[in-house]
């Protein structure tokens, strides 16, 4: 079976629902049920295995996400029924695999086990943070809407003298089983919700669900560091669960908003300076700006604008191994405007002088120029 396609014995589409595989797989129950293949039992009963196993795997989510991942050595030893032979009007069918699948649509099989409590779902919370904040570290409150365990009674769902006794709707079972012509349906027990137990004395803060909805106030911890995307986790944060059972998790989602003077690329920083072209040609100090105060940078003579300056050591420290990014400092020149006429003058006069004893002052300019006299040469 492991050179097969899993989703192609179910006659289904890699990206079918969870509906789309049920109903693929109960339309095939019917089909390779060994009553209707009397002439052909032996072929039957293969396929009707190998299509269980491809359910099973396919029908639970991480068995799934593995076997798209990686294959079916991924799953191997965790889809199929195995056990001895099953008696009986069907054969050679073992009775794992018959259980699971006739025991819903037919109405045989094993006896499933009420529903137990159910664990509080996971909450996700998005945090925005300025840069500052993320890369220094901070204690942000924040408040969400959940569901908590209900103080009245701790939980439970029942008041102190109630006591839980057997749903005499299922009988304990937590299913009741529909009738549909042929098939016979298991569904959750409507009264007991498919726990099995009712409670005789039901909460009245929380009408026994052992949980009421309320604000939450949380303090998070921000470590030094993080950047947009980084989840943390705080265990037992999330939803409150059923009547006792456990609570789920919360994840803080982290979203850094944009800074007026800092981009940010990994642990490193960037900034674009504007500088003057009399700073940028006969060069100058240079105050800039890091998120631990300010720093003085050389800028050399004859600078051109683009020109990237290091300074090392001065972006962020890393989350998870505090190694220090660098900041990288783009400058650009800026040409001056709002000229008076003795300075418009003046650099009219200096313009003048660039011509003079054969030297080339502007190698950008001429190096383009070149390339555009060869070009039109070649044409």
């Amino acid at each position: 079976m492991a050179d097969k396609d899993l989703y192609k014995i179910l006659g289904v589409n890699k990206n079918a629902t969870q509906e789309e595989l049920k109903r693929a797989y109960r339309k095939l129950t019917m089909e390779l049920h060994p009553d209707r293949n009397p002439d052909n039992r032996e072929e039957a009963e293969r396929k009707f295995k190998e299509m269980k196993a491809a359910y099973d795997i396919l029908s639970d989510e991480q068995k799934r996400a593995a076997y798209d991942r990686y294959g079916f050595d991924a799953v191997n030893g965790n889809g199929g029924g195995g056990g001895g032979g099953f008696g009986g009007g069907f054969g050679g069918f073992s009775a794992d695999v018959f259980g699971d699948i006739f025991g819903d649509i037919f109405g045989g099989g094993r006896q499933r086990q009420a529903r137990p409590e159910t664990r509080g779902h996971d909450l996700a919370y998005e945090l925005d943070l300025s840069l500052e904040e993320a890369v220094n570290g901070s204690e942000k409150r924040i408040r969400i809407p959940t569901y908590v365990r209900c103080k009245s009674c701790d939980g439970s769902g029942a008041t102190t003298k109630s006591v839980k006794r057997a749903c005499p709707s299922c009988n304990g079972s937590g299913q009741i089983r529909i009738q549909q012509g042929f098939f016979s349906i298991a569904q959750p027990c409507p009264q007991c919700g498919g726990k099995g137990q009712i409670i005789e004395n039901p909460c009245t803060d929380c009408h026994g669900d052992g949980r009421v909805k309320q604000q939450k106030t949380l303090n998070v911890n921000i470590p030094a560091g993080v950047d947009t995307g980084d989840r943390i986790r705080l265990a037992g944060e999330g939803e409150a669960g059923e009547r006792g059972a456990a609570a789920g998790d919360l994840y803080v989602e982290i979203r850094v908003r944009k800074h007026p003077i800092f981009t940010r690329t990994g642990d490193d920083l960037h900034c674009e300076m504007p500088i003057s072209f009399v700073t940028a040609a006969l060069g100058g100090d240079l105050e800039v700006p890091t998120l631990g105060g300010r720093v003085v940078l050389n800028v050399p003579p004859e600078t051109q604008t683009g020109k990237r300056f290091r300074l090392k050591g001065k972006g962020v420290k890393s989350v998870r191994s505090r190694a220090a990014g660098d900041l990288y400092c783009t400058v650009t020149i800026e040409t001056p405007v709002n000229l008076s006429k003795k300075q418009k003058d003046l650099l009219a006069e200096f313009g003048n002088t660039l011509s003079e004893g054969g030297k080339t002052h502007a190698p950008q300019e001429k190096s383009f120029l070149d390339k555009v006299k060869k070009f039109f040469d070649n044409l």
